[in-house]
């Protein structure tokens, strides 16, 4: 029995093996999520850790609502 805890969130894994050996994880359900590890377990617990950072940085974002249209600057490192 799938036990449902407050919270959690299922995020859905690619994961490929390198040519070079290691493993590289993205997901079509988190933008941004990207990690690399030398066994799937470890690229695994990383693709966690990363989401978790990633979905606490969009919930921590508060960008106004968007009736028409908006003006937003953005800051661009170089």
């Amino acid at each position: 029995m799938l036990e449902i805890v407050e919270n959690e969130r299922v995020v859905r894994l690619h994961i490929t093996r390198l040519p070079e050996g290691v493993y590289l994880a993205t997901s079509d359900d988190i933008q941004g999520l990207v990690a690399q590890g030398r066994t799937v377990a470890e690229v695994i617990e990383i693709a966690r850790d990363v989401a978790r950072k990633l979905l606490e940085a969009q919930a921590n974002l508060k960008l106004p609502k968007v009736t028409k249209s908006i003006d937003l600057p953005i800051v661009i490192g170089g």
